[in-house]
């Protein structure tokens, strides 16, 4: 199984950030490439849109408000893993006013290599977090 993991510290309190990103439906409102996300199931399944057109199908498997993380897997996606699974977590620094942001998975790569499935979702959490960091500028 790999693993990759990114993270980013925003001007802003961990509350602040949670409010934006801690809703299971609130990917569009911070993550440029999903323009839209519906709900099923009670709010623990989302159906997500890239800008291709393709279709990614999360499930939600752990939601914590007051740690500030939710976990989910994939059920479908146009992505060479299996076993994914993924953690956003809003943490505090002590004695600030900012927030570490880290956003974590694990997943079996399938006809691709380790590195490659590592490289594919390092680059997706990077470039979502930059985007949410731009949501809170300095």
């Amino acid at each position: 199984m790999a693993h990759t993991t990114t993270t980013i510290k925003i001007s802003a309190s961990p509350d602040q950030v949670w409010q934006l990103i801690g809703g299971f439906n609130s990917l569009p409102e911070w993550l440029p490439y999903i323009p839209s996300s519906e709900l099923s199931q009670g709010g623990r399944v989302r159906h997500l849109a890239n800008p291709d057109g393709e279709v990614i199908v999360e499930c939600l498997e752990v939601f914590n408000d007051k740690e500030r993380y939710y976990t989910y897997s994939i059920m479908k996606a146009p992505f060479p893993v299996t076993d994914y699974q993924s953690t956003i977590h809003v943490r505090e620094i002590a004695d600030s006013k900012t927030s570490l942001v880290e956003w974590s998975g694990s997943f079996t790569p399938a006809g691709v290599s380790d590195e490659e499935a590592i490289n594919l979702f390092h680059g997706i959490y990077e470039d979502g977090l930059k985007a949410l960091g731009q949501a809170f500028p300095d």
